[in-house]
């Protein structure tokens, strides 16, 4: 049995039998299939910029993979929300719902439409907004009015609500939905961290009017940087390429702008290194897998931390394994974080609580009592597919 005092040792000892003795990045990318022939091939034909074949073919086989529609590609997930909120209708003097338990892109981009961030409370079992804390709240902060949700406290419309499927654990999306329509609210998925993630078999980002998804560096597939739209709607669909396209209106030589647009698109030596980490997902997903096996196997010896396994129903991509301290043991988070990262295992906590940044400060926002125990609490550690030997599973 570990006391408080040996924690961070018992943690780094779980986490060393596991991937060896480091150093050892958080997240890093894995480039074992077609990524040099498709940039190459990219590079001869000249084609580099934002239109090209892999561009279409990227999004073709990613809307194929998640079973929707239409994928539109763009340069970052931050992109994808900020455009996404534009499409369903965010402006000036809306409020969006939304964790304060998430990165700061999902914030960033809903203050770029002009709109006010509203912050409420995740839940422990999926670390994502909680559907049953956010209906009550709602039933007495706000007010449906002529197919409104209102903000009793500002006046202010609230217009749409962006749950965030957290380090790729599934949110309660079912109830989540249900809460949308009651509060006649758009509901935008950041599925950014969740590709391959599923709820009942079908996936994450493809459940509300549009999903958001991002291919940074250190996601589970990478563009370099880039996103992805995801919808069923062909109007959502086609006013986003136009609006990623600088609004510009096809003409062959002519330069015509109808609306405010953006540089937003993916370009075609992105979509190539996409097109070939797209046919490798499944190892990566497996292999992440092993790795969640492996490390619950160690870490059952540790005392007061566990692992955050994906939520009942669901299947998690596990892009960050997640160590959650008992809130006894609290209070040794940061002690945890240095020695972990002294030895050369990249750990770090969660994103600062949106509502605890300056820029955030004076938004509105529920009870977060939830968030607060998780933010004292989360640990991210080494969670890159390679990380094991092929093979290497308990049986």
């Amino acid at each position: 049995m570990t006391n408080d005092s040996n924690l961070p040792h018992e943690i780094v000892s779980a986490i060393q039998s596991v991937v060896g003795a480091g150093p050892l990045a958080l997240h890093e990318p894995r480039f074992n299939g077609n990524e040099w022939l498709y940039l190459k091939e990219c590079l001869d034909s000249s084609v580099v910029s934002s239109i090209g074949k892999f561009v279409d073919r990227f999004e073709v086989e990613l809307a194929s993979y998640l079973g929707a529609k239409y994928a539109v590609a763009v340069v970052s997930g931050t992109a994808a929300l900020h455009v996404a909120l534009r499409l369903a209708g965010v402006t000036q003097g809306h409020e969006v719902l939304l964790p304060a338990l998430t990165f700061i892109a999902t914030a960033n981009a809903v203050t770029y439409c002009g709109a006010t961030p509203h912050f409420v409370d995740s839940e422990e079992s999926s670390l994502g907004m909680d559907p049953g804390a956010l209906r009550e709240y709602l039933a007495t902060a706000t007010i449906v009015q002529g197919g409104c949700c209102i903000n009793r406290l500002t006046g202010r419309v609230i217009s749409a609500m962006i749950p965030m499927h957290t380090f790729g654990h599934p949110v309660a999306i079912d109830e989540l939905l249900a809460v949308a329509k009651d509060f006649h609210l758009h509901l935008i998925e950041d599925a950014a961290e969740a590709l391959g993630s599923t709820v009942g078999g079908r996936h994450a980002g493809t459940f509300g009017l549009m999903g958001a998804l991002s291919f940074n560096g250190n996601k589970t597939i990478t563009t370099g940087g880039g996103g992805a739209i995801v919808t069923d709607s062909i109007r959502l669909k086609e006013h986003a390429k136009h609006l990623i396209t600088t609004a510009k209106t096809p003409h062959r030589w002519n330069y015509f702008h109808d609306e405010v647009g953006y540089n937003y698109r993916l370009p075609n030596l992105n979509a190539a290194l996409g097109c070939a980490q797209l046919e490798q997902l499944p190892s990566f997903l497996a292999d992440k897998r092993r790795l969640f096996s492996e490390y619950l196997s160690s870490l059952k010896k540790v005392k007061g931390v566990r692992l955050v396994a994906e939520p009942p129903g669901c299947l998690s991509n596990y892009w960050l394994q997640t160590l959650l301290l008992d809130e006894a043991f609290s209070s040794q988070l940061d002690d945890v974080l240095e020695f972990t990262n002294n030895v050369g295992l990249m750990t770090r906590p969660a994103w600062t609580l949106m509502h605890r940044l300056p820029i955030f400060s004076r938004a509105p926002r529920a009870p977060l009592g939830v968030a607060e125990s998780l933010a004292r609490r989360i640990i991210n550690i080494p969670s890159s597919a390679g990380l094991l030997p092929k093979g290497v599973e308990k049986v």
